[in-house]
């Protein structure tokens, strides 16, 4: 079963999630501050982390943004619910999922299971339909569900899970304009809820890393009040 990291500095916390997940036959690794986790995640890389967002020596957003240098590894926040404004900011980082304390073990076993399920093809350790999807190509784009790479122009652009599914699902068919609920649908399971600003912010990041590779990246389009399409060749 794949390794979680649960990054909290409260101590109930990381005990009654722990034992939530080990349940499910999870293997856990705990750590009280973010500094703690980044030194941890060297030796023992998990297949997915939880972090929370305020804790002492160095919180979930510096957290994830050290850890996104190096990795695409899944990571769900916990946060307050008055906390919008890191919740936006985060996604925008790359966190795949939000979890609003307080929280049922539950709920959050169920979002461990839905992310674990659309990473499921890289580390081969959690079936996905799209483990026997073939290579996709469009135009300079590449995409390989089975590996989980992304390349534009033969040059390799690292996306997250959630990142992934939203642009393949807009690849899949160049032309054809996707609503945000349709992109929703592609990249989160049922159990998982979302707004607007998600897919929004998920869109942008994923603009950002191509223009990183090429200035010229124009091919995904919005249009207003529509949704977004991936442009035709």
């Amino acid at each position: 079963m794949p390794t979680i990291a649960l990054v909290d500095d409260d101590r109930n916390i990381l005990t009654s999630v722990s034992i939530a997940l080990e349940a499910e036959g999870y293997r856990i690794d705990t750590y009280t501050d973010g500094a703690s986790a980044l030194d941890g995640f060297k030796s023992n890389p998990p297949d997915l982390a939880i972090f929370d967002i305020k804790m002492p020596r160095m919180d979930g957003m510096e957290l994830l943004r050290r850890v996104r240098q190096k990795t695409d590894m899944p990571v769900i926040f916990l946060t307050s619910k008055d906390e919008e404004i890191d919740e936006l900011f985060g996604l925008k980082m790359g966190a795949d999922d939000f979890i609003k304390k307080p929280f049922s073990q539950r709920l959050l076993v169920e979002r461990v299971k839905a992310v674990l399920r659309r990473v499921g093809a890289k580390d081969g350790s959690v079936p996905r339909e799209t483990d026997s999807a073939k290579v996709l190509e469009r135009g300079l784009l590449r995409m390989d569900p089975e590996r989980h790479t992304c390349t534009w122009k033969n040059e390799p652009v690292v996306l997250t899970v959630t990142e992934f599914l939203i642009l393949q699902a807009l690849a899949q068919r160049p032309g054809v304009v996707k609503s945000r609920n349709a992109l929703m649908d592609a990249a989160y399971d049922d159990q998982v809820y979302v707004d607007d600003r998600t897919i929004d912010s998920h869109i942008k990041r994923l603009r950002k890393k191509f223009k990183s590779a090429d200035d010229n990246f124009e091919m995904i389009e919005t249009l207003y009040g529509v949704g977004y399409r991936f442009k035709e060749t």
